[in-house]
């Protein structure tokens, strides 16, 4: 079998009305098959999601309530067909791949589901998502405590993902949802590339990386193994990272002015428990 890095792939991203996704509605949508030897498929929609957006969300991705109100297909019509599309995929066995996929995109798209069609994504679906391939856990695990670039960009963000594994990075067309996710599966598969590379000839900021466990390189985690085992692991990497980040926050004389005694940060990945499931209630 192929490495996952090489195979098909769908590369998916939202633009939404605000940071939580709780809350936050759809206001774009990529899906994009790319790799694997055949040709790359597009799929975009401009959603009208039928509320007012957060002003901070709208400085980001530049889509007003006026034009999505003009231009955008309703929410009640354009949510089923995104499911509908991403349940496509699933049921091919393509993996999702994405930023923070995870974290905020399925989630979102959860919630979106919910709310406009009554069941939960993977119901949608009909199948645990177990393909999923997000390139913030992978970058997390294999280049840890990666130093900040600057004091606005965070170690972690997209941007600064694109750039550490040399991808160009265009910010008039980022945080549009097609650029964003294309942008995930470059990130993906150069992620990939450096995994199936023999340790000795890998980057030298590779070998440069702080990193807890000595001299073992932790993209080793990251190769030979097939897109269910590269899923599970994520699961179990995203809980660690929640876990440390959560006694960092707890911690005063590290956290600084962010701490926090009673943070409870949610390593659970990729769908987290709506917020009633959390406290033991029913969900709505």
């Amino acid at each position: 079998m192929k490495p996952w890095h090489v195979q098909r792939m769908a590369a998916l991203d939202f633009e939404s009305s605000d940071k939580d996704p709780e809350t936050a509605r759809i206001v774009s949508c990529a899906l994009i098959l790319v790799g694997g030897g055949l040709p790359t498929d597009t799929r975009t929609w401009l959603v009208n999601p039928g509320i007012k957006q957060e002003p901070g969300a709208i400085a980001v991705h530049k889509l007003t309530d006026e034009h999505l109100a003009e231009h955008g297909t309703p929410a009640e019509q354009a949510i089923p067909e995104i499911a509908k599309s991403v349940a496509e995929v699933v049921a091919s066995s393509t993996p999702l791949v994405g930023h923070n996929l995870g974290s905020y995109d399925l989630n979102l798209l959860d919630r979106e589901c919910r709310r406009h069609l009554g069941d939960s994504l993977e119901g949608i679906v009909r199948q645990p998502l177990t393909r999923v391939i997000d390139t913030m856990v992978l970058d997390k695990h294999a280049a840890p405590y990666r130093p900040r670039v600057s004091e606005t960009q965070g170690p972690y963000q997209m941007r600064t993902t694109a750039e550490t594994y040399g991808l160009a990075w265009d910010e008039d067309a980022a945080h549009g949802a097609k650029y964003d996710a294309l942008q995930s599966a470059r990130a993906a598969y150069r992620i990939g590339a450096i995994a199936h590379t023999r340790p000795e000839d890998r980057p030298d900021w590779v070998h440069q990386l702080r990193n807890r466990r000595g001299p073992y390189d932790r993209f080793n985690d990251l190769a030979f193994v097939d897109v269910e085992e590269l899923h599970r692991r994520q699961v179990v990497w995203a809980r660690d990272d929640a876990a440390s980040y959560q006694r960092w926050l707890r911690n005063p004389a590290k956290s600084g002015d962010k701490h926090d005694p009673n943070a409870v940060i949610d390593g659970t990945w990729p769908l987290r428990p709506i917020p009633q499931q959390r406290s033991g209630g029913e969900a709505s």
